[in-house]
């Protein structure tokens, strides 16, 4: 049975708990329609991202971590501030991300991560010294 409240004025009446099977289908097709007007708007988009793979999640990493060094600013024409903390906390993600990645990765992602790992710890070094 439809559940029905009367307030000052107005009546609710939640249509999910109908007996009447066409009125579930409308409400279930009124929840549904905005979600996929939304992905279908999201998909016509053309985004210019590169593929999720190790190697550009392990660049992404290294990427933050050379903006909070202060390297280049957040916004065209402000000054760029350095974040050390953030620095640290990034290159302990890539540490944590290659003890746990030890021997699942090829070649090129082990020399990958320890490069760019070892980079980024010697500037760490170098900037708090």
């Amino acid at each position: 049975m439809a559940e029905e409240k009367k307030g000052e004025g107005f009546v609710i009446k939640d249509r999910r708990f109908s007996d009447e099977p066409e009125k579930k289908e409308e409400a279930a097709a009124a929840s549904e329609a905005p979600v996929q007007e939304d992905v279908k708007t999201a998909t016509d988009e053309h985004f210019d991202y590169p593929p999720v793979n190790f190697t550009n999640f392990v660049i992404s990493l290294s990427t933050s971590a050379l903006f909070h060094f202060g390297d280049f600013p957040e916004n065209e024409g402000a000054k760029a501030e350095k974040n050390l903390p953030a620095v640290k906390q990034t290159i302990d993600i890539l540490d944590m991300l290659n003890e746990k990645t030890k021997g699942n990765l090829d070649q090129n992602e082990d020399n990958l991560i320890k490069g760019v790992l070892y980079e980024l710890k010697m500037r760490y070094v170098k900037e708090n010294a």
